[in-house]
Formats: C-alpha cells, structure tokens, sequence
C-alpha cells in the first residue's frame, strides 16, 4: 500500500526494532538451557526496542506526544498527536523461546487512532492500517473473516495470569462461549489477536484491562479490515478500560451479547 509518511515513518521504525528483537530472540533460545535465564538479558532487549522507536518516532516528530510500555508517557507540544508503542508485545513468549511476539506502533489524532502497526518480525509479517484506507498484510489487503456460524468460528482472549482478578469473569465467558462455538485460543499476544481477527485468521477476539500500548495500533487494523470492535462494557471507552470485543459483522451482535453475558 502506498502509506502516509507517518505510516511509513512507523513502519520503518517497526523494522528497525524487530530486526533487534530477532537476534535477540536467537540469543534468548540458547539462555533457555543456562542456569542465569532469561529475564534480565529479555528486559534489557525490550528496552532497547522501545529506545530505538522513541529515537526514530520523535526524532522526526519532535512535537507529538508519546506513550510507551517501557518509558510511560509524556505530553508534545502538538497535544494533538500522539504515538502509542508497544516494543515487545508478547514477552513471556519470547521469554520462552516462543515465536510469537510483535512490535507494535499506534498513531492517535485527536482522540482517534488513525494508524497502526503491528510487526510480527518472527514470522515477518507487517500488518499495517490508515483511516481510510484499508488494512494490509505485507502486499496483501486484509479482510475479515466471512463466517456467519458461530458454531464454525473460532476466537481469541487472553487467560489471566499470576491470581488477576479478572479471572473469574473470563472462566465464565469461556462457559458460555466454548459450547456454541469451534474453538478457543490464547497465544498471548494482544496485537496480533487482533491483527489476527483482520485477518481472518480469527473470527472474533475479547480480553479485559489490556494497556492502551497492547491494543491501539490493533483497533485501526480491524476496523479498516472491516471488522466491528466496541468496548466489553458498553459505552466505555476501549483504551481506558482495556475492555475489547471484536467480530465480524455477522458475528459480532451474538458474540458481544455472550461475553457481556446478555
């Protein structure tokens, strides 16, 4: 796709840091078998990639504004714009030698993301959106799946971990879910969730108390796939809550009224 030059400024940036994170990811394989492990050197890695974005995204925007995962936020003189990174998304599994991780980049304007990047350097796959027009997968358009069944269609969601106290609502949407559909996954990468349901890869995706870094750059995506996206607790604000449904059309009216336990 013919990008914008801030869609092209992201994806170059997206580049940038997972051509890091993936000699990195080659280091943290073999620390598997040390007795030192991999947490340190992983942090150290995440780090970094967050440094390089910050140097590439606001050395040639200096007036927008910034929130990271690992540096937090802070305001630009243009208080209209904003970049919103996630450098590591998925660190557990790259912890564990998992190769399912991504970078991810968001543009917001005015309260609206209007770009998003999500960069599966693993796999090299770039899943890129514009307000307006469209969402891409390297060379190829995205478009949500065409499943109307929900018996045929098969989900995602993150499992809570380490006692959350969102747990118990997300068994029970598993309960109501699970008999009426094909299957659940959890891979443990919000963006690519989401960048999976753009894909059609997923028929529909939900998880709570999610990060604005996890999920901005994923909500232009899916929408711009074609895909309908609204707050778990209806008029919330998504990036405020964390609280995510998305589907296709045909899906989306039955699966929002399952997990909302309507």
């Amino acid at each position: 796709m013919q990008g914008s030059a801030n869609l092209n400024l992201m994806i170059k940036a997206a580049r940038r840091a997972g051509k890091s994170l993936v000699k990195d990811f080659r280091e943290v394989e073999q620390l598997q078998v040390s007795t030192k492990g991999p947490g340190d050197f992983v942090s150290k890695a995440d780090q970094a990639a967050e440094a390089m974005i910050k140097e590439d995204l606001m050395g040639a925007r200096p007036t927008y504004g910034w929130l990271g995962e690992e540096t937090g936020g802070t305001e630009g003189a243009d208080p209209t714009r904003r970049w919103i990174v996630d450098p590591l998304d998925g660190t557990t599994n790259f912890l564990h030698g998992l190769p399912h991780w991504a970078v991810s980049i968001a543009l917001e304007h005015k309260g609206e993301i209007v770009a998003g990047v999500v960069f599966d350097a693993a796999k090299d796959e770039m899943f890129v959106a514009e307000k307006g027009a469209g969402a891409w997968m390297n060379d190829r358009r995205l478009r949500v799946s065409g499943r109307h069944k929900m018996i045929e269609a098969i989900f995602a969601t993150g499992i809570p971990f380490a006692s959350k106290k969102t747990l118990p609502a997300t068994v029970a949407d598993l309960a109501r879910l699970m008999p009426v559909c094909a299957g659940v996954r959890r891979w443990g990468a919000a963006s690519l969730d989401l960048a999976y349901v753009a894909a059609g890869r997923y028929d529909g995706y939900w998880e709570r108390e999610l990060k604005p870094w996890d999920i901005a750059a994923g909500l232009v995506i899916v929408r711009e796939a074609g895909g309908m996206v609204a707050p778990i607790r209806d008029g919330a604000d998504i990036l405020e809550t964390g609280g995510i449904i998305c589907a296709n059309d045909p899906l989306f009216a039955g699966f929002t009224k399952i997990i909302r336990g309507e």
